[in-house]
């Protein structure tokens, strides 16, 4: 029988008189104190760049932050829910700052303080209800995945609106390369790990997770079971739902300790960003502060295990491929060089740049679906920059990238497909019956 998980406590509140004490918010006033609204933040980020507003930049929503602490605008206002709510929480403005502020801890805390005044709206609080419970989560992945194998996801994808994307990228799902079978020889003189299976990634992305499991055999890894695991809890954070994405952090730390892992494979970026952050998450969980901070420390995107290892060097695949960084890779995680690496030990694979590969695609966990006019605004110039690439594989290391790309390369009528890297050098260990 499973224990019960202790309740959340209450965040102290640093601002004595603060206009909402005892909030996630209050609790984050450290990190709102050191912006010095400097501006830097702006050219980073995509809902600015697109919406040209002030409130929709870093700096200006931090202004609307400090605000409601105040007293000055109130949770209820409904341009204050507006202007977060448009933030995709791509984290695009952290490296660029030079004060160090945790932009995607203090959206999480403004949208957990949110939610007291206004309900979620109904589609979010569906997809987010789903994810933390798996007894409904399987049966929707494999209902999911019936239909992806059918052609009425792509005749359907041409509708407009949210239910058109929505059956896009679910076809887009069904698009991988072509490889043969393999058996890698197992070694595991790299050490013990453990790979967290994910939600999307297991239910519409399980090729990528087998190849996830061979590519690492390959290169010295020795791979363990984590039974137990659950959702991440990144899609609950970002919402502000803080107590269930707890909740599921607290069943996956218990999960990844039991296996004895060295360390824990992800190999979507937004998940992977978040279980590196679970110490910050549980911060006032006396009981499993440290257990979180040790099982964060231990997480790695596949590509940082791959480019430890060098990675081993695969058969020809004569491809042109170009690359797109994923925000939760390359601005939270800070992981730029790794995918790279990894792509560059595939011989004959040619890769083209891509302009602003490190802006946003728009995809933002759920916020394609909840605020589809921005996404789409976010995904346009991303669409144009890879056509004009001309490369037929777009590789991107994260499950709502994938799935937004593919989604708008259908829909703009691009020939090119979204692939996972790990995918691509599968496909090329493959080719030499590793």
């Amino acid at each position: 029988m499973t224990a019960a998980l202790p309740a959340d406590p209450l965040p102290h509140d640093p601002m004595p008189g603060c206009a909402l004490p005892g909030t996630p918010l209050a609790d984050a006033l450290p990190g709102i104190n050191a912006c010095v609204h400097c501006g830097f933040c702006l050219q980073a980020c995509p809902t600015y760049l697109n919406l040209e507003d002030e409130n929709d930049s870093p700096r200006g929503r931090i202004f609307l932050m400090r605000s409601l602490l105040e007293g000055t605008v109130k949770p209820d206002d409904p341009s204050v829910q507006q202007h977060i709510d448009q933030c995709l929480g791509c984290r695009a403005c952290e490296p660029v700052c030079p004060s160090g502020v945790p932009y995607g801890q203090l959206l999480e805390a403004t949208r957990a303080t949110l939610r007291e005044s206004r309900p979620t709206p109904f589609l979010a609080r569906l997809i987010l209800f789903v994810f933390a419970r798996e007894w409904l989560l399987r049966p929707a992945m494999f209902f999911s995945r019936i239909l992806a194998a059918t052609p009425i996801p792509t005749l359907l994808s041409g509708i407009n609106g949210r239910l058109g994307f929505a059956m896009a990228m679910l076809a887009s799902t069904g698009r991988s390369i072509e490889r043969s079978r393999y058996r890698p020889v197992r070694h595991g003189e790299r050490g013990k790990v453990a790979m967290l299976r994910g939600c999307v990634m297991d239910g519409l992305f399980n090729t990528t997770n087998r190849a996830t499991e061979r590519v690492l055999a390959v290169n010295g890894y020795a791979m363990l079971d984590a039974p137990g695991q659950r959702c991440c809890g990144a899609l609950h954070a970002h919402a502000g739902d803080l107590a269930t994405a707890r909740s599921l952090a607290r069943r996956n730390i218990a999960a990844f300790e039991r296996s004895g892992a060295q360390f824990i494979a992800v190999n979507a970026a937004g998940c992977g960003a978040i279980m590196k952050e679970y110490g910050h998450l549980l911060k006032d969980d006396p009981e499993w502060h440290e257990r979180a901070a040790r099982v964060g420390a231990r997480v790695r995107d596949v590509s940082e295990l791959l480019a430890a290892a060098g990675p081993r060097e695969g058969g020809p695949l004569p491809i042109r491929v170009t690359y797109d960084a994923p925000c939760h890779l390359q601005h939270a995680q800070r992981v730029t060089q790794a995918p790279l690496t990894v792509l560059a030990a595939i011989p004959g694979l040619e890769l083209v740049p891509l302009h602003d590969s490190d802006q946003c695609c728009g995809s933002a966990g759920i916020y394609n679906l909840i605020e589809p006019d921005t996404s789409d605004a976010v995904l346009a110039p991303k669409l144009a920059n890879i056509r004009a690439t001309g490369a037929p594989w777009v590789a991107t290391g994260n499950a709502g990238c994938l799935m937004q790309i593919g989604a708008g390369l259908i829909r703009a009528e691009i020939s090119a497909r979204s692939i996972h890297p790990v995918d691509l050098l599968d496909a090329s260990y493959a080719a030499l019956g590793q």
